[in-house]
């Protein structure tokens, strides 16, 4: 299914039907049931079909709950489009680190961009958005104005909404924490059948058997912080090593990178964001200790004024900073990479997938139809949104 469907993502929108036909007409025998299996039936079903092991069904059912707070079982199918996308990457679901860092690519398109002369403006806050291709945006206390026959957006469709002066339903809220630390080098595990750098140099998962994710979620549900939280981690510099420096290198240094699963936003509601990010912090340190023979605590990096190399982002940090509405990942509820069949596809906008309610302005990030990650999709569709229409 992934096979047949991923190189549609950089293609007009198909519809619902006609992707099923691409899948449905592979020849491969079990098309027609991985279809009912992915888009119309719960996954969590197909999962506990497959697979007897609590252990092995929780690993496998991660890739639906990254982000989304959903039960495997949950009739919206939030975590099946979910789960789609995980596998979804150059067909294989496959997943590449670049070298360099993200960083790297932010800094590949920026200096592509300037080589085709545009212009890139930072430290500026956009404040609002004219149907008509007028933007306002202020930078060192002066107020500008810029016109475009099209404004691609980055932004949330909520906060699109609000600089267009509109009301936009609330998306899903954001339910993940994220944890990054730098280590002296990489902990002991208490399994010592497993070395640190087997274990760390794919994906490390925790307290994630099939019966763990539905206790955090259950217990989330109920307003309580999942106990013990469910965790996976990366090593992203044994990926790809240049992202420390020589000497880190040298030294035996280490990052690590922890995905907290089923902490929604609304579990923290209007509390102060440094004591959510304490809580949390020490709710994924808890869990990930209970695989170790040593603290993590114990082999984090200090800096130069003496501090823990460990930091901690929560959604109220993504809203708060980014504008990351509700703290939601992927700017709002994933959508499946075809549309209704009954959808209007009548414009380039509709038919690439980036359309708003009006014509002028489009949507280029996560929250285009088959936005939703770091892949740059919904970037690439907006621009081809542009191109057909001029």
């Amino acid at each position: 299914m992934t096979d047949r469907l991923w190189p549609t993502l950089l293609e007009p929108l198909r519809t619902r039907e006609q992707a099923r036909r691409e899948v449905v007409d592979s020849g491969v025998p079990e098309a027609a049931a991985a279809w009912r299996a992915m888009v119309d039936r719960p996954i969590g079903d197909a999962i506990a079909d497959a697979i007897g092991n609590d252990l092995i069904r929780g690993v496998v059912a991660t890739d639906a709950l990254i982000g989304t707070f959903a039960r495997l079982d949950d009739p919206s199918l939030q975590q099946n489009v979910c789960f789609l996308y995980h596998l979804l990457g150059g067909g294989t679901g496959e997943w590449h680190v670049p070298v360099g860092g993200m960083g790297a690519v932010s800094a590949a398109l920026a200096a592509a961009a300037a080589r085709s002369g545009a212009e890139i403006i930072t430290g500026a806050e956009v404040y609002a958005v004219d149907p008509n291709g007028e933007v306002r945006y202020r930078r060192d206390d002066d107020e500008h104005v810029v016109r475009g026959r099209f404004v691609l957006a980055g932004v949330t469709p909520a906060v699109l909404a609000g600089l267009l002066g509109e009301q936009a339903p609330a998306p899903p809220h954001g339910a993940q924490v994220k944890v990054n630390m730098v280590l002296r080098r990489l902990p002991r595990l208490r399994d010592d059948n497993v070395t640190p750098e087997q274990a760390f140099g794919g994906t490390l998962h925790v307290n994630e058997t099939w019966t763990q994710l539905d206790a955090a979620y259950s217990r989330a549900a109920t307003g309580a912080l999942p106990d013990p939280l469910p965790c996976e981690i990366y090593c992203h510099s044994l990926t790809d090593p240049t992202i420390l420096s020589p000497a880190l290198r040298a030294s035996g240094a280490a990052t690590l990178t922890v995905f907290g699963l089923h902490t929604p936003h609304s579990l923290f509601g209007d509390d102060e964001p440094a004591w959510v990010r304490a809580q949390l912090t020490d709710a994924v340190l808890k869990s990930l200790n209970c695989v170790l023979a040593e603290p993590i605590q114990e082999v984090l990096m200090n800096d130069a004024n003496g501090l823990r190399c460990i930091e901690t982002t929560t959604t109220l940090d993504l809203e708060h900073t980014l504008g990351m509405t509700g703290g939601n990942i992927f700017h709002g509820a994933l959508r499946w990479p075809f549309a209704d069949d009954d959808d209007r596809l009548d414009t380039p906008a509709r038919q690439w997938g980036v359309a708003t309610a009006h014509e002028r302005i489009l949507l280029c990030g996560s929250g285009a139809q088959r936005g939703g990650a770091v892949s740059g999709i919904g970037g690439h569709n907006a621009a081809m949104a542009v191109l057909a229409a001029v």
